[in-house]
């Protein structure tokens, strides 16, 4: 005789399974030096240089550089959604 029943385990993935990119989403390798160099943009190359530079500030000087990148990347994305 058997013991009481007892369920397996739930359908789906499996427990810790990492879920793929969603559909449409490119996978694969990385787009080439190139191809990034052609989609550059002043402001937004400004901006991460400027966070670039605040690693060497104290820690409150940082604080004031990341707003000010944050703040032009914010703006330089609202410009694009608009144009």
């Amino acid at each position: 005789m058997t013991g009481p029943y007892r369920p397996g385990p739930p359908p789906g993935p499996p427990v810790g399974a990492r879920p793929g990119p969603p559909p449409g989403v490119r996978s694969g390798p990385a787009p080439s030096f190139e191809d990034v160099e052609e989609a550059r943009h002043p402001a937004v190359d400004a901006a991460v240089q400027a966070m670039t530079n605040a690693a060497a500030l104290s820690p409150a000087d940082q604080i004031a550089q990341y707003e000010a990148a944050y703040e032009t990347l914010r703006e330089t994305l609202a410009s694009i959604d608009q144009a």
